[in-house]
């Protein structure tokens, strides 16, 4: 990572890229050593579990839309007292 000479001529987002480089990783590797693991594992870890809990959302949203189109199916079909 290069050394940073002057602070102030930075963007914002720079900056807060700066930082999350700095601290977040400093989480993983303390993680790892608490574990006794390697710290490529920890943050692989945390890369599965983020793809794992996306998907896990997209089920839920696909399981609900299938189960308000089938709703909306039985409700269809059904006739009612006023169409005789």
């Amino acid at each position: 990572m290069q050394k940073i000479q002057s602070n102030k001529k930075l963007p914002a987002i720079i900056k807060l890229k700066y930082f999350f480089e700095k601290h977040g990783f400093h989480v993983s590797s303390r993680l790892a050593d608490k574990l006794g693991m390697r710290v490529t594992s920890v943050r692989l870890f945390f890369i599965y579990i983020s793809f794992v809990t996306v998907g896990l959302w997209f089920g839920v949203y696909l399981t609900l839309a299938f189960w308000i189109r089938l709703k909306d199916l039985i409700r269809a079909k059904r006739t009612s007292v006023f169409d005789l």
